[in-house]
């Protein structure tokens, strides 16, 4: 199994082209009209918006740092700093190579096992991961919605867009609550009820066919679930902590390329918007939500954007530090991960 799925990793120039070609060719689909003309003078670059970009890079750090701080809890210590960045540049690589509904963090019990934490134990703490991701979904959603409000949160100048955007939001939202209710029987309350459930549910005619796999799922969460169980309060707390400290250095990442070219912006609304863009691209279904996240990226903040100009800038910057640096960096990260493989 374990060679099985480190062939998956394997690095084929389409895993970066097709993303890639995806998300330009959509911003020049969204911008056409804007090339030919752009005025940069529109866009000013003084001392300010310098220290913005700036603030908006260590928000790209504090987003690793947080999933580093992750890994070190979960594994107690057992990945260094530098083995759990490692962990995080190979697992952000994957994510943007494959459909956002996939991540990359199904594979990270694998790039765990090359750093020496055995795979059983990966594999609990690839779930226990998911279940946190999940759960900050669970938690932060409602208490965006509640101190941003419907009218700001949805309201935008496209009323079709808006009333479509508020539907789906509260759609993703039930289905990520469910599944992270799932995760949470499954590891922490009732496990041996799951694995019961699942193996007759799975036994009925019509999916039959998919038995072997929820009963490799439930074996699985069952591994998790000692694991899960046996950890204090603490270490919850602090795992949590770090995953939503991840999380909202993505937000606070276009808060402050907001700051730098859309003076006097509502940043609390940029970063409330944020919450809601995250969430719809959880399940995206192209590698690393390349063409929608732009899309959506467009459409939602037009009523915050001056001009489609300053839009462009603001876009691309954004997509820049939250997804093509991981293409680079994952690509700098692998060969090196390979050698090292390749010597153990």
């Amino acid at each position: 199994m374990q060679k099985d799925q480190a062939k998956e990793v394997k690095i084929r120039p389409a895993y970066v082209a097709i993303p890639v070609l995806i998300g330009i060719g959509v911003v020049v689909w969204l911008f056409w009209g804007e090339f030919g003309n752009f005025n940069w003078r529109a866009i000013c670059f003084t001392p300010a918006v310098a220290l913005w970009l700036m603030l908006a890079v260590v928000a790209v750090a504090g987003r690793e740092a947080g999933y580093m701080w992750r890994y070190r809890r979960l594994t107690d210590g057992d990945l260094s700093w530098w083995q759990s960045f490692k962990v995080c540049m190979l697992c952000e690589f994957t994510s943007a190579v494959t459909p956002t509904a996939v991540g990359g963090s199904s594979l990270a019990m694998v790039f765990m096992n090359r750093e020496g934490i055995n795979m059983g134990r990966g594999t609990a703490l690839m779930i226990i991961t998911l279940f946190l991701d999940e759960l900050f979904f669970v938690v932060s959603c409602p208490l965006i919605v509640a101190l941003t409000g419907f009218s700001d949160l949805f309201g935008t100048m496209n009323v079709e867009f808006s009333v479509g955007l508020k539907w789906t939001f509260w759609g993703v939202y039930a289905l990520i609550a469910a599944w992270a209710a799932l995760l949470f029987v499954g590891i922490i309350a009732k496990p041996q009820w799951l694995k019961r459930s699942l193996a007759a549910l799975f036994s009925l005619p019509l999916l039959r066919r998919w038995k072997r796999r929820a009963a490799r799922m439930a074996v699985n969460m069952e591994a998790a679930s000692v694991e899960a169980r046996s950890k204090p309060v603490r270490w919850w707390v602090e795992a949590f902590a770090a995953t939503a400290l991840s999380w909202c250095c993505r937000y606070v990442l276009v808060c402050f390329l907001f700051l730098a070219f859309v003076p006097g912006c509502d940043s609390w609304l940029v970063f409330a918007r944020q919450g809601v863009i995250w969430l719809l691209l959880l399940v995206c279904p192209t590698p690393g939500g390349s063409g929608v996240s732009e899309w959506l990226f467009n459409e939602y903040y037009a009523d915050m954007v001056a001009t489609a100009q300053v839009a462009l800038v603001v876009a691309l910057i954004w997509r820049l530090l939250s997804y093509y640096v991981y293409l680079v960096a994952g690509i700098a990260v692998i060969p090196s991960w390979l050698r090292d493989k390749k010597r153990r």
